[in-house]
């Protein structure tokens, strides 16, 4: 079983090198037409864009059918096993992200702090102890 999990994740990891790569040498050549002034910056810009939205859906899509793929070798308890996993790696995502936000507004509360702080006393207004 572990063999074929490997294959697997071996499989979606070469996809999303090719597409990484796919998106590096498009990049390239896009920035090598604007240098050579065939297309406009704007135009450069615009196909970036598209790129990376299209290797973002191609690497999705690719994802979604080697999971749906690895599921497909699996028996019910393994994938009810499989689903748990995901549900608890899905929950400890939720609280790192809740710990960030919580940090992120700590900081920019600091950071408010200091800055009326600094315009306080930049208007000779005293210190609040």
């Amino acid at each position: 079983m572990a063999s074929i999990s490997d294959g697997f994740r071996d499989v979606f990891l070469a996809g999303v090198g090719a597409m990484a790569l796919g998106a590096e040498k498009s990049k390239e050549l896009i920035d090598q037409l604007i240098s050579k002034g065939e297309i406009t910056v704007d135009q450069g810009k615009e196909l970036n864009a598209e790129l990376t939205q299209k290797a973002a859906e191609t690497t999705t899509a690719l994802r979604d059918d080697l999971i749906a793929a690895h599921l497909s070798t699996m028996s019910k308890d393994e994938r009810d096993a499989f689903a748990a996993k995901i549900a608890e790696m899905a929950a400890a995502a939720d609280e790192k992200e809740a710990a960030l936000s919580a940090e992120a507004q700590e900081v920019e509360v600091m950071a408010d702090t200091e800055e009326t702080a600094q315009a306080d006393e930049a208007a000779g207004v005293p210190p609040v102890e």
